[in-house]
C-alpha cells in the first residue's frame, strides 16, 4: 500500500491503495465517486470514461500510479449543478434507458465538444464510436450531442452581448 495524493474533481485527496489499483476503484471504492461505472474491464465499452487534463480516458485500466499530478475529473465534477450542456441535452431529450453508460457517454460528449463545439453528424459518430449502450440508444445520444453543441453555442452568444 502506498499513499497516493489525486487531483479530482479540483480538490486534492489522499488514498491509500497499491499503486497498481486502476482508477476506476480508487474512484469508486476509496472516495465514494460512483457516477464512473465498471463495464468490461477491459477499456473497450466506455463505461469508466473521465477525463486526465481534459482529455477521455478509460479509467478501468489506467492504474493509479500512472495519474501522477494530472487533473482527474468524474461525471460528479463535471459540472457541480448538472448543467453542462451535455447534462442538458441528456436530461432534455432523455437519453437514457437503463442509464448504465450514460456517465461515460456523457464524459465522451463534453470532451468531444470541447474539442470541436459544432460537430458534424460523421464527427460525432466517429467521437462517440468506442462508447457502447447496451440499450441501442445511439440516435438519441446522437441527437443529444448536437442538441448539446446548440445549447453551448447560445450559451456562448449570451455571454458575449
Amino acid at each position: 500500500m502506498e499513499s497516493i495524493e489525486l487531483l479530482i474533481n479540483r480538490k486534492k485527496v489522499k488514498v491509500e491503495v497499491d499503486s497498481n489499483t486502476p482508477l476506476l476503484w480508487v474512484l469508486r471504492d476509496h472516495l465514494s465517486l460512483v457516477g464512473t461505472k465498471y463495464g468490461c474491464g477491459i477499456a473497450q465499452c466506455g463505461a469508466c470514461t473521465v477525463w486526465l487534463d481534459g482529455e477521455p480516458m478509460r479509467s478501468c485500466v489506467l492504474p493509479v500510479s500512472a495519474v501522477g499530478k494530472s487533473a482527474v475529473t468524474t461525471i460528479e465534477g463535471l459540472n457541480e449543478k448538472a448543467e453542462h450542456p451535455v447534462q442538458v441535452a441528456w436530461d432534455e431529450l432523455d437519453v437514457p434507458q437503463c442509464g448504465y453508460c450514460q456517465a461515460g457517454q456523457i464524459m465522451t460528449a463534453a470532451a468531444l465538444l470541447k474539442k470541436n463545439p459544432k460537430p458534424s453528424h460523421d464527427d460525432i459518430v466517429a467521437g462517440m464510436s468506442g462508447n457502447i449502450c447496451r440499450c441501442g440508444t445511439y440516435h438519441r445520444i446522437h441527437n443529444a450531442v448536437k442538441r448539446a453543441s446548440e445549447i453551448a453555442s447560445a450559451s456562448n452568444s449570451s455571454k458575449k452581448k
